[in-house]
């Protein structure tokens, strides 16, 4: 690989990203969010100062911050979702059919060049977004209820670490299908791992193992949602007592420590997610 190549490449996404207006569209979406959680926090913290006082031994502050932030968190990776899949939906087939990607792929300029400036444009600053974002709704959380998270920097590697997983699988999609259906099929893909979040959720209170262990299959197969799940764990990693009970539920997917194996099999998923895109992208005819 060519780094001066893929740096190139990358840049050219991003100004086409902003051409297309792009981060404008997902900029008035992130300050609709935030200014809606900013509000529904102060509310949320207001409305539950009293909580402790008719479930002794819940802290009421841990518990309210923790699942205000919870859903911010999903959002967050919903909103990261987005901005990877506006920004790779038509990276290989939408461009060729538009008459954009030819020009590009000549030589010295190598297929697995354009593939890996294109994710590393998506990924950093879909990774940027997310940490960001997260760190916002922190600090709104602490600012309107005085909360936060017993960890931060994980969780918010665990979710840039997810949309770049979104990034890559939607960057692949693009070799063999068109913009519109590539959209449609990550955010389908995107969902199927929201399902499986709360077919676990089901499974733990059905007390089915079965269930159980087809969610946490699933959640491997689209370890974005493995990751959600551990970042969610980390959030309250040092509470305990009937506190971290009440709180062991996310919103969409239960909170489940993954541990550092998580990490190394996302960083190995993304290289045969790589892999694939680019033997996909060698046999395709321009």
């Amino acid at each position: 690989m060519s780094w001066p190549a893929i740096r190139t490449v990358a840049e050219f996404a991003l100004r086409e990203s902003l051409r297309r207006r792009v981060f404008v569209v997902v900029g008035i979406l992130t300050l609709l969010f935030l200014a809606v959680y900013g509000a529904g926090a102060e509310w949320t913290f207001d409305e539950t100062e009293e909580f402790g006082s008719f479930v002794p031994g819940v802290d009421e502050q841990a518990a309210t911050g923790a699942t205000l932030l919870g859903l911010a968190m999903f959002a967050t990776l919903f909103l990261g979702t987005v901005l990877a899949v506006f920004l790779t939906l038509g990276a290989v087939r939408g461009d060729a059919e538009s008459g954009l990607l030819q020009p590009i792929v000549v030589r010295p300029l190598e297929r697995r060049d354009v593939l890996a400036g294109r994710f590393l444009a998506a990924a950093g600053v879909c990774s940027v977004y997310v940490a960001t974002v997260f760190l916002l709704t922190a600090l709104l959380t602490k600012l309107t209820g005085g909360w936060w998270p017993d960890r931060f920097f994980g969780p918010a590697l665990g979710l840039a670490l997810g949309v770049c997983v979104v990034a890559a699988l939607s960057l692949a999609g693009s070799v063999a299908l068109s913009a519109t259906a590539n959209g449609i099929a990550i955010f389908m893909v995107f969902g199927a791992g929201l399902t499986a979040g709360l077919l676990g959720q089901i499974g733990e209170a059905l007390n089915s193992d079965t269930l159980g262990s087809a969610a946490n299959i699933a959640t491997w197969v689209l370890p974005f949602e493995a990751l959600y799940q551990d970042a969610l764990s980390d959030i309250t990693a040092d509470t305990s007592g009937l506190t971290k009970f009440a709180l062991e539920l996310g919103p969409f997917g239960g909170a489940e420590e993954a541990g550092a194996l998580l990490w190394l099999y996302t960083l190995a998923y993304l290289a045969a997610v790589g892999a694939v895109a680019t033997a996909g992208f060698a046999r395709r005819d321009l």
